[in-house]
């Protein structure tokens, strides 16, 4: 155990986790949230909180088959998490204007609606709305 508390932070085992549930604005705290909700996203993707974090700059690594202990749902869009370097060996923050992990995930949350993917998302969704509408049919009376 001694030799786990010695590790470098460039160390890959020293990354910090960044899980999607915790910016989810679905989730509650017990859930595992850990923004406040009118911060967090709405069912974000680890590849999503990759993005953002690897285009700021940050030493980012996605692993896919990894999943939040809390989480029930098993499904692949609740997979992953996002490992991010956060301090240098000598202990200062890679990036000055992200201290701590609370300051990436608030980043995170605040960068990822404006992404192609989910700008493109919102624009295509009105038309598949008003599909729906006028298929049902009322009941005729029975033949005799």
């Amino acid at each position: 155990m001694a030799a786990a508390a010695a590790a470098s932070p460039s160390d890959k085992d020293r990354f910090i986790c960044i899980y999607p549930a915790y910016l989810n604005n679905k989730k509650t705290i017990a859930e595992g949230r850990r923004i406040p909700i009118d911060k967090a996203v709405e069912n974000p993707t680890s590849t999503e909180i990759q993005d953002v974090c690897a285009a700021v700059g940050f030493n980012v690594l996605l692993e896919k088959n990894k999943m939040y202990p809390r989480e029930w749902n098993r499904d692949v869009q609740y997979r992953g998490r996002v490992r991010i370097q956060l301090k240098q060996d000598d202990g200062n923050p890679c990036l000055p204007q992200f201290p701590t992990r609370k300051s990436v995930m608030l980043y995170a949350a605040e960068t990822i609606p404006k992404l192609k993917t989910r700008t493109q998302k919102m624009g295509g969704s009105d038309q598949s709305l008003q599909q729906g509408e006028g298929g049902k049919k009322g009941k005729g009376k029975k033949k005799k």
